[in-house]
């Protein structure tokens, strides 16, 4: 529990244990917090982003990597990875503007409207990370569905039974797939609950501590 807090909880039981702060100093340690909690946005987002690429060499191994390019599918996935990198090179940019124009505030009703700037760009950067994981799930579905020897020998076996099989084959496809996105989306939002939400509370509740500042 940082500084401010403590104060917080401390005028609710006592207002004898700790002088009484003014607006001046009351802002400090508000400005103060929101700064930390930027910059620690910031730190994490980067960790999350080396934690995820370093899973991702760990699983994918040699063959997969010979499957991916006996397919000849780069012109699918090469876009894709490279949107990715992209838009997550963007939002690392824009948290670390965020800190330091958070460090360089001095204005209550600024600090406010870029807490709040804050606040939208996480929410933003989660939408992406989880829509992208949605998209890179059914795009890889596709590519095995199209040029996997095996999936299409199978396709063609039941093919041959009958307009019916097929049907009932694309349904299960489809219904597997919307379980593992489903899946996917339920960590990925309990992981970032878990890694961003505390952080946004945070943010929240300096929001509505600015507010009553700026209205006593």
């Amino acid at each position: 529990m940082d500084e401010l807090e403590l104060l917080k909880k401390d005028w609710e039981t006592s207002s004898k244990n700790y002088p009484e702060l003014n607006k001046e100093e009351l802002y400090k340690l508000i400005y103060t917090r929101s700064s930390s909690i930027v910059k620690w946005i910031f730190i994490i987002s980067l960790l999350e982003f080396a934690f995820w690429t370093l899973l991702s060499f760990a699983f994918n191994s040699s063959e997969d990597l010979e499957k991916m390019q006996s397919y000849n599918v780069e012109y699918i996935i090469y876009p894709l990875m490279v949107l990715g990198y992209m838009v997550l090179i963007y939002f690392f940019y824009v948290f670390y503007k965020n800190y330091k124009s958070i460090s360089a505030t001095e204005n209550t009703k600024v600090l406010m409207e870029r807490i709040l700037k804050t606040r939208k760009t996480v929410k933003h950067y989660v939408i992406f990370n989880l829509v992208f994981m949605c998209i890179s799930i059914v795009v890889g579905v596709y590519i095995e569905l199209t040029n996997n020897p095996e999936v299409l020998t199978t396709l063609s076996r039941i093919e041959s039974g009958g307009e019916g099989n097929i049907t009932v084959f694309y349904l299960i496809v489809v219904g597997l797939s919307l379980v593992a996105i489903a899946l996917v989306t339920v960590f990925l939002l309990g992981f970032y609950y878990l890694i961003y939400g505390i952080l946004l509370k945070r943010l929240k509740s300096n929001y509505k501590d600015l507010k009553e500042l700026i209205t006593e």
